[in-house]
């Protein structure tokens, strides 16, 4: 039988918090410290399903990490831009970032790789990645046939030229070619057609690279070069806390009336999803920034129209958010996240339904129109957005209970401990 949390309701909660290191910092960190040439140390690193398989895969290639993942500090030990295992079997669960990191990552290397996850995995679009790898003239291909893993890469070095890459499926493909681009042995030139997803994302692929040493080129989103004969350069590295993880947090502040202060990040944080907080703002919450803090207070809260499409993987924080607003929310330009670790539109749909609210689905998004709200059993489809966000509901309201709670593992294993201490913090 599926594990059940119930969740129960609150008063305002008000309290401060620092949520656990950046999921995505920490996994671009990992592959630029494990491809850079000396020893880096990592600070405030995230222990979770996604980061321990992307260092299990690393440490398969070669390069060696020790350390507290939980946190940090974390010692890797870089491969000068050549893995030192070859004809590795990768196992990468259900993570977007590491299959699609190290399906570019691996042709640095010498042999056979073979990357494959959990069932969910098998059906998440890479064909785009293998596409523009192979213009690249990397000899990859999916085992199946569908443009889904698991993923065969014969590897022998990045010779580099130019690639277009299709912009409007996932940024991760875009990120994990400009962190393999520098070890090429000529300049990597990238176009990405149509628009690009997730902006923001590529935006800290690019300052995450610097911090280890490496240039991109990027004047526009539209064409990219990172230029041949760079190396990674081993660094001390500190990581963000999570903001998407921030998001609920900010998001139990304007359900429950509330005000919660997240610390570790402001608006100059490399991390786009900081953005939420002021979709939040314009819901009716007051916002108040602080050099190394930003604190929501909940108000009356109204619905909007807004374009997610740099911070897609807060829309479901929104969305529980709008279940309390008055009149309609539209989200928008979120169509990509169909193919997430569930259908993030039409699973998120159902769930909204089940809580009473009336859902239209848009081509690329949702319009959510509250009404007479109800306690339901929320199933999360293996999703750790889809547990934490929609379990904030159960704060205003009776009877949500959350299955499959422990799916949160995925980027934040004590999620819901945490969400108990800050309400608890908020009563007093």
């Amino acid at each position: 039988m599926t594990e059940r949390l119930k969740i129960c309701p609150t008063g305002p909660v008000r309290g401060t918090i620092r949520p656990p290191g950046s999921k995505s910092i920490t996994n671009r960190a990992l592959l630029c410290a494990a491809l850079a040439d000396g020893t880096s140390t990592l600070f405030g690193s995230l222990e979770s399903e996604d980061t321990t398989v992307m260092v299990n895969c690393l440490r398969s290639l070669g390069a060696n990490i020790e350390g507290n993942l939980a946190g940090g500090p974390l010692t890797v030990v870089g491969c000068n831009g050549k893995w030192l295992q070859a004809n590795v079997d990768l196992f990468v669960g259900n993570s977007g970032t590491t299959i699609r990191f190290l399906t570019a990552a691996v042709a640095l290397g010498s042999g056979h790789y073979r990357l494959d996850g959990i069932p969910r995995m098998r059906e998440r679009p890479i064909g785009d990645l293998i596409e523009t790898l192979s213009e690249l003239n990397v000899d990859v291909e999916a085992e199946i046939g569908n443009g889904c893993p698991p993923v065969l890469v014969r590897a022998n070095g990045l010779s580099g030229g130019h690639a277009v890459l299709n912009g409007n499926l996932s940024s991760q493909f875009l990120s994990g070619l400009l962190m393999t681009a520098p070890y090429a042995t000529r300049d990597v030139e990238l176009s990405v057609h149509g628009t690009l997803v997730s902006k923001p994302y590529v935006t800290m692929t690019i300052a995450v690279m610097s911090e280890f040493g490496v240039a991109v080129q990027a004047p526009s989103f539209s064409n990219i070069v990172v230029t041949a004969g760079q190396t990674y350069q081993a660094v001390d590295y500190s990581i963000e806390p999570d903001a998407s993880a921030a998001s609920y947090f900010w998001a139990a502040a304007a359900i429950t009336g509330g005000e919660v202060t997240v610390e570790g990040l402001s608006t100059n944080a490399i991390q786009g999803d900081v953005a939420f907080c002021h979709c939040l703002e314009k819901m009716g919450c007051d916002l108040t920034i602080s050099p190394d803090s930003i604190t929501v207070t909940g108000k009356p809260l109204k619905g909007i129209s807004v374009d997610m499409n740099a911070i897609s993987d807060t829309a479901q924080t929104l969305a529980a958010v709008a279940l309390f607003a008055d009149g309609p929310t539209e989200l928008r330009g979120i169509a990509h996240v169909r193919h997430k670790e569930t259908d993030r539109i039409g699973d998120l749909a159902i769930e909204l339904r089940k809580l009473g609210a009336r859902i239209d689905q848009l081509e690329d998004g949702l319009r959510i129109t509250p009404a007479t709200l109800q306690g339901t059993a929320i199933e999360t489809y293996g999703d750790h957005r889809m547990a934490m966000s929609l379990a904030l509901v159960g704060l205003r309201i009776p009877s949500v209970e959350v299955c499959d709670p422990g799916c949160t593992a995925k980027t934040y294993p004590d999620y819901f401990k945490d969400l108990e201490t800050l309400c608890q913090e908020g009563s007093g």
